[in-house]
């Protein structure tokens, strides 16, 4: 297996301006899972900070446009468009994040995605801390990949 980053043990940003532009899109998943009483609560009385899924929204958007420079081997992207959704689930007690990262590039949007999916998680985490700290977030992956020449990835996890 080949890894691009790696040459000579030497750190290295992949050249991609030979690549093509074309639509790229990636989504990525996140699961906040809570105990029954705290999501309870939550979502008769909500948090303390204000409206939590416009606030999660917000950061995971802004997080998604900031990813190259949080990420140093990732390049800047001009993205079309990010959409973070959320499913409450009061059988699990949990919140599930989705994010969509769309572009006409000449790279991906995976980091993107995740970068994404996992702040406007934390987002939510920390709008609801003050009610429990035991608040988890676990399985964030990529669930979707599509464009570029590697084509389309699918989770297959899911």
């Amino acid at each position: 297996m080949k890894i691009s980053h790696l040459k000579n043990k030497k750190l290295s940003m992949v050249d991609i301006s030979k690549k093509s532009n074309t639509k790229r899109e990636a989504r990525a998943k996140s699961t906040i899972l809570f105990r029954k009483k705290s999501y309870d609560f939550l979502r008769k009385e909500g948090s303390k900070k204000g409206e939590i899924f416009n606030v999660a929204r917000t950061a995971g958007i802004l997080a998604g446009k900031k990813t190259s420079e949080l990420i140093p081997l990732c390049h800047n992207i001009n993205l079309s468009s990010i959409e973070i959704k959320f499913d409450t689930n009061d059988n699990e007690s949990k919140i599930d994040v989705f994010s969509i990262v769309k572009t006409k590039s000449n790279t991906g949007v995976e980091m993107e995605a995740l970068t994404a999916c996992l702040v406007a998680a934390l987002t939510v985490y920390d709008m609801c801390k003050s009610i429990d700290k035991n608040i988890q977030i676990i399985d964030t992956r990529l669930i979707l990949k599509s464009g570029g020449k590697s084509g389309v990835f699918s989770n297959d996890y899911i």
